[in-house]
């Protein structure tokens, strides 16, 4: 079979894997993942008025305070295109995971300088389940991971500075042979990354270290700083609107006014108290019992159930219901959103609060059990049919990521052992990043689906370098004169 029929199959299956999930997720799109709600509204508002807001009809302008803006737009514009159905939203969705796949081959074939491993990283992105999974939902994972995706192609081509080989070529353009150019889409598509999810913003930085201090020690002819300036400068001006945007509106410089650390910081200092099973149900409580008497009596009882002292499962429900009242309160467009912004400020002190009376031993504990969650914890079931699944199926879940994730380490030292240091460098980037960022915070495997991709690319080149043959080293004739 040639390269282009196998990239064709991959393509087709994960096309089949992304149609399966529409299927399989259907029931749930009107009764889970209330992160849908916003995002729906967000891309209704703007397809039909052009606003960035939820209230569109109030006298005062609503600012949104709480979703970026890259998203919204994806979804106002399959509205615009096809219609305001959420079936739209996800055969869009079906069809980023299908060029994810094709994004993922380019890269890996530039990384490893061969068809073989390129096509088994393509394959593996097709068949890993996470992704499809969220391309049914109307949430900005996929586009996310899309974008971040092409942001790391981009990283590399602008380190190792090769041009596109001729079987690549047939599926992408090439660009640009300025390096000045390179860098400077990439910190566009870094900046779309940021605007589509925040925790992204400090990632051009990150990289740009490593292209500044690491990247010159491991390669001579590394770029020089002025082109890691480009992509800053880039980088910058693509999130300019969006800071004038929060600016006029609230009168702050900020990537999402109510969006910040707050929020997850006070989740994340709950997180590893109890099982995850546990807090939810605690959260539920919260949620649905508003007499503070009758929510009392109903946590003491879950705690002599459980065989756990009642006092933390009662400080977790008061403060859950406290500051949510914040939240909630304001039916007020305009009081929401001032409202919402407070809200965040008062989470970031309750947490931190939190944090200062826990021991050493919980804080480990706590990184430990996140470490696991963000990179293994995915469970690619109806969120409606998780509480059901029988324990096994869950462990199974979680030692397949698990395994992935061993193989990604793997994959970078062959990387290293053939002599790609500066791709190793570059691919190791996001993982570091991913988990630097979202450890002191609450952490979901959601959050590092976007460097997913990454981890399936490295995983395959250790699979294939651990059982068929060792990865070829970097053929010095790709080296080029500095332009």
């Amino acid at each position: 079979m040639t390269v282009s029929r196998a990239l064709a199959f991959i393509c087709l299956i994960a096309a089949l894997h992304g149609l399966f999930f529409i299927w399989y997720q259907r029931p749930d799109w009107n009764t889970q993942w209330s992160d849908q709600v916003g995002y729906r509204r967000l891309g209704l508002v703007l397809a039909t008025t052009g606003k960035f807001t939820r209230f569109p009809d109030t006298v005062q302008f609503t600012p949104e305070v709480i979703r970026t803006p890259a998203y919204p737009m994806f979804v106002a514009l399959v509205y615009r295109m096809f219609g305001v159905h959420q079936i739209a939203v996800a055969l869009a969705q079906t069809v980023l995971f299908v060029a994810i796949c094709l994004i993922v081959f380019a890269l890996a074939r530039d990384v490893t300088d061969s068809e073989p491993f390129a096509l088994a990283a393509a394959a593996a992105t097709a068949l890993f389940s996470p992704i499809p999974y969220f391309a049914a939902l109307v949430m900005t994972e996929v586009w996310t991971t899309m974008l971040f995706t092409v942001s790391t192609y981009l990283a590399v081509r602008a380190v190792i500075d090769q041009p596109p080989r001729t079987t690549q070529a047939r599926f992408f353009p090439a660009i640009a042979v300025n390096s000045a150019v390179r860098f400077a889409l990439l910190g566009v598509a870094l900046g779309m990354t940021a605007l589509s999810r925040p925790v992204f913003a400090l990632f051009p930085f990150a990289l740009a270290a490593v292209g500044v201090i690491v990247l010159p020690r491991v390669r001579p002819r590394a770029q020089s700083r002025a082109r890691w300036g480009v992509m800053l400068a880039a980088f910058a001006i693509t999130m300019l609107p969006w800071f004038a945007y929060n600016y006029l509106a609230v009168g702050r410089i900020t990537l999402s006014p109510a969006g910040g650390v707050g929020r997850g910081l006070w989740e994340g200092s709950w997180q590893a108290v109890w099982s995850g099973r546990l807090q939810n149900e605690l959260t539920h409580l919260a949620d649905e019992v508003d007499d503070r008497v009758a929510l009392d009596a109903r946590v003491r009882a879950v705690a002599e159930r459980e065989g756990e002292p009642a006092g933390p499962m009662l400080d977790y429900v008061h403060q859950w219901q406290a500051i949510r009242r914040m939240w909630d309160a304001p039916t007020d467009g305009s009081a929401r959103a001032a409202a919402r912004v407070e809200a965040d400020r008062e989470y970031r002190r309750v947490g931190l609060q939190n944090i200062r009376h826990q021991s050493f031993a919980h804080l480990a504990k706590r990184l430990a059990r996140g470490a696991f969650v963000l990179w293994a914890g995915e469970i690619p079931f109806r969120y409606s049919t998780i509480d059901r699944l029988p324990p096994v199926v869950i462990y199974a879940c979680w030692t397949i990521q698990a395994v992935l994730m061993c193989l990604a380490v793997a994959g970078l030292a062959a990387l290293v052992r053939s002599g790609r240091v500066a791709a190793a460098l570059i691919l190791a980037a996001p993982l570091v990043y991913v988990t630097v960022v979202h450890l002191p915070l609450l952490t979901e495997a959601r959050q590092s689906l976007p460097v997913q991709p990454v981890v399936l690319l490295l995983a395959a080149i250790a699979t294939i370098d651990l059982t068929r043959h060792s990865l070829p080293r970097e053929p010095q004739v790709h080296e080029l004169e500095h332009l």
